[in-house]
């Protein structure tokens, strides 16, 4: 499996688990993502919508190594090289996205579909982050 470098972004700090400490969540990276994500969470878990205008589900790769969720499309030039573009904004651009899940999250029960182009992934919270109570003894 090959892994590539990414850089962490203020997205990364919606996934930490509060109590664990780790130094890469010490700084907060201002870059911007350049790629339209939206991430949040709610009762079911953490919801990650990533824009795939124009792809299809065997264009798009969704890898999960350790605690890590990967996001990556590789562009092909599919440009009709005989046809006069007057404009072209459809980028179709490749992207390589990353984040660190917190360990709340159950990575092992997500899931992914692709529809209306947008991926949408639901990473289920894990039943030992869930409210439980404890009985006096």
């Amino acid at each position: 499996t090959k892994m590539t470098h990414f850089t962490l972004t203020p997205f990364d700090i919606l996934v930490k688990n509060f109590f664990e400490q780790d130094s890469q969540f010490d700084k907060v990276n201002h870059n911007k993502i350049n790629h339209p994500v939206d991430i949040w969470e709610d009762d079911e878990g953490l919801t990650l919508e990533v824009a795939c205008v124009g792809l299809n589900k065997t264009d798009v790769e969704v890898d999960i190594e350790d605690d890590i969720l990967k996001v990556l499309y590789n562009k092909k030039d599919l440009v009709n090289e005989s046809a006069h573009y007057h404009y072209r904004g459809v980028k179709k651009s490749s992207f390589d996205l990353g984040w660190k899940i917190a360990r709340r999250f159950d990575l092992t029960k997500a899931n992914a579909s692709l529809e209306n182009g947008l991926l949408k992934i639901l990473i289920p919270l894990s039943k030992s982050a869930k409210p439980k109570s404890l009985k006096i003894q």
